[in-house]
């Protein structure tokens, strides 16, 4: 199988090229200069070059503060540009698999956001995000929309490393506490991704296209989160990290959060007998290997 993943440098789309050849797949990951969403035409000429059976889609304006202050440019890329490779698989005869996001979600729910749960958005970016997934909806027909949560991996600018790097530099760190997820691995999702893939790739199940939810499978709060890294980093060097737990009140930004993230998966565990992971699971794999790598 052959897939084309518009995007190079972000988490999922390193996960993804990094965990191709044990899965015997082919990723070909293309992106910016040569292949850019807000130019339709490098789209276009990518998946004529490469010929995939499914095109992957990791780009995206990924800012979520600077979204506030650059809405055109989160739109262009986020909607427009989506809409556009969509309209290029289409095109092409070519399923479509696109990552968007719980920020969909307004955060008021008092249980997991389920796929039929009403999106309500409230910062830029998770309205470029929701716009993009309508503009994919309408442009092809054979797609994935696939929601994930709090990625973190090895790659990237991600809160794992944030931490890491408060832990040693400050001994510590303040973080908010009243909002609620659940950390997902990028390699995981990497995974997950594939095996849509292989199961779409069959004529008997092209009634799977549609919209899921995947993250990992116990719920945290960022300081929940922050206290399980330092307690790795703490095995590791014999050190005591502080953690100050702190309402979103005392760490305002320019970008409203959704104070509930959390991502029912009951509907892709069925439809892909995918079994999410134990979030501390993937952050302990993940932190160790930045620990590792010396990172």
């Amino acid at each position: 199988m052959k897939l084309l993943c518009i995007g190079k440098s972000g988490q999922v789309a390193r996960a993804l090229a990094e965990r191709a050849d044990a899965s015997g797949i082919v990723c070909i990951n293309v992106g910016r200069p040569d292949v850019d969403l807000q130019r339709p035409d490098s789209l276009t000429a990518a998946i004529e070059a490469h010929a995939p059976d499914f095109v992957i889609n990791t780009g995206a304006y990924t800012a979520v503060d600077a979204a506030e202050a650059d809405r055109d440019t989160a739109f262009s890329i986020n909607a427009k540009g989506a809409g556009a490779l969509a309209a290029a698989c289409a095109a092409a005869g070519i399923p479509l698999i696109h990552l968007s996001t719980d920020y969909v979600f307004d955060g008021t729910a008092d249980r997991a956001y389920r796929e039929t749960d009403a999106p309500s958005p409230i910062n830029v970016y998770g309205a470029s995000k929701l716009a993009g997934e309508i503009a994919i909806r309408e442009a092809v027909e054979r797609h994935i929309i696939l929601r994930c949560s709090w990625v973190i991996s090895p790659f990237g600018k991600n809160f794992a490393k944030t931490m890491l790097h408060l832990a040693k530099d400050r001994g510590g760190a303040s973080v908010v506490d009243d909002q609620i997820g659940s950390p997902t691995d990028a390699g995981d999702i990497a995974a997950t991704i594939f095996q849509m893939a292989a199961q779409l790739a069959q004529p008997a199940n092209q009634d799977l296209f549609g919209t899921y939810h995947y993250c990992g499978r116990n719920h945290a709060s960022w300081a929940d989160v922050a206290q399980f890294i330092f307690s790795v980093y703490e095995e590791h060097t014999n050190s005591k990290i502080e953690l100050k737990r702190i309402p979103s009140s005392e760490y305002p930004t320019p970008a409203r959060r959704p104070k509930n993230s959390r991502l029912a998966t009951n509907k892709i565990e069925r439809a892909f007998n995918v079994t999410p992971l134990d979030g501390t699971t993937s952050v302990r794999r993940t932190v160790n290997r930045l620990i590792d790598e010396g990172i």
